[in-house]
């Protein structure tokens, strides 16, 4: 199942606050498909409106909602807010983490992810 680190719902819930038109709940859209040149998983995200057929999934507060098309890369996925280089804070999505978060149902990566 995807998740969401914590760190990573309290930037998004920060973000949110700043945008004029997402109303409410904050619902964000992750997607990702494999780059027919090489192979390699590309992932997305932005704030959008929940669509027909769309996975939700409620990660400490932020709705997220995933497409059919992308549920299947997305699986095992974990977004991440942290820090890349000393000073600078992104979001990384980290495929393969399966270690949910102790005690929550929409989790975030543990030790066993790099």
């Amino acid at each position: 199942m995807f998740a969401l680190t914590h760190a990573a719902a309290e930037q998004i819930l920060r973000a949110a606050i700043e945008q004029p038109d997402t109303r409410g709940a904050p619902m964000l859209r992750v997607a990702a498909k494999v780059d027919e040149s090489d192979g390699e998983v590309v992932y997305g995200m932005g704030f959008d409106e929940e669509r027909e057929d769309d996975l939700v999934i409620d990660c400490d507060g932020v709705a997220v909602l995933i497409s059919p098309r992308s549920q299947p890369l997305l699986e095992a996925t974990t977004l991440d807010f942290t820090e890349v280089h000393p000073g600078e804070f992104q979001f990384v999505f980290r495929s393969g983490c399966t270690v949910p978060q102790a005690g929550r149902g929409c989790g975030g990566c543990g030790g066993g992810c790099s």
